[in-house]
């Protein structure tokens, strides 16, 4: 590892602590949550959302207090700047909810429109995902290992994962559908923790749609470590979120894109 990739570890390591601190006390305890969607719909924010959002924002301003920030509940701060932080302090809310943790505090920074470091961290089970693009590792208590996505599987043999069927209408449903059939199987609910999986090596596949900045910009330098890829169904860099597609490997990647633009 390199002085500054030790740097950017650490810096990560301590905003996890701080989150850690601030979301662990609502984690479990029936806490309420707000409905930030309109009329309809449904998108909860709790109480640990905002506590671990407004943790990890203090942190970054009293480091880098000329760097961007764009948190999913507080919004953005100095708009432009070429260094920009991109918070999702709890993604996978409903899962908090549901006391399952299957939820992430995502970190990410990019750096002239470029993904360049991310962290995941889930601190009921004590772990911590990193990467900056060029490697990437995972953490729990002393333990260090790196990441390596697997390669070698074909689309009939991939087991991939997305958050929810619900998340696809029209004619993305119908996409969806496709690769569903195209796959070996399929496994729900995962959020941010699907796509550490995939940089880990246990899942190959990660398809989702309607995701926003917030929910992928971190987690793209921890896949791209550990030597996945990961764009936009059209081919485009993900980091702004939207209809998305992960793999294990280039072939592979390759293979999804075919398929969802078939």
């Amino acid at each position: 590892m390199t002085d500054d990739s030790a740097r950017d570890f650490a810096f990560l390591t301590a905003l996890a602590a701080d989150a850690a601190a601030a979301a662990l006390p609502h984690f479990r305890v029936g806490i309420a949550a707000d409905n930030k969607a309109g009329p309809g719909a449904y998108d909860p924010v709790t109480e640990g959302d905002r506590a671990t959002e407004a943790a990890i924002r203090a942190r970054i301003e009293a480091a880098f207090p000329d760097d961007a920030i764009i948190g999913e509940e507080f919004g953005t701060a100095r708009a432009g700047a070429r260094h920009t932080w991109i918070v999702d302090p709890i993604d996978g809310t409903r899962a908090f909810l549901a006391g399952l943790p299957l939820w992430g505090t995502l970190v990410g920074l990019v750096e002239d429109d470029r993904a360049v470091l991310g962290m995941m961290s889930q601190p009921f089970t004590g772990e911590m995902f990193l990467g900056d693009g060029g490697r990437a590792e995972w953490r729990r208590g002393g333990a260090v290992l790196p990441l390596a996505a697997r390669s070698g599987r074909r689309l009939g043999e991939a087991l991939m994962m997305s958050t929810s069927p619900h998340l696809f209408a029209g004619a993305d449903a119908a996409v969806f559908a496709r690769m569903v059939g195209a796959v070996r199987d399929i496994r729900y609910g995962g959020d941010c923790y699907a796509y550490c999986m995939l940089a880990a090596g246990q899942v190959d596949l990660v398809v989702e749609c309607g995701l926003k900045t917030y929910d992928i910009a971190a987690l793209v330098p921890i896949i791209e470590g550990a030597g996945g890829v990961v764009t936009t169904w059209d081919g485009r860099p993900a980091k702004d979120g939207g209809r998305i597609v992960a793999a294990g490997s280039a072939a592979l990647h390759a293979e999804a894109l075919a398929l969802l633009n078939a």
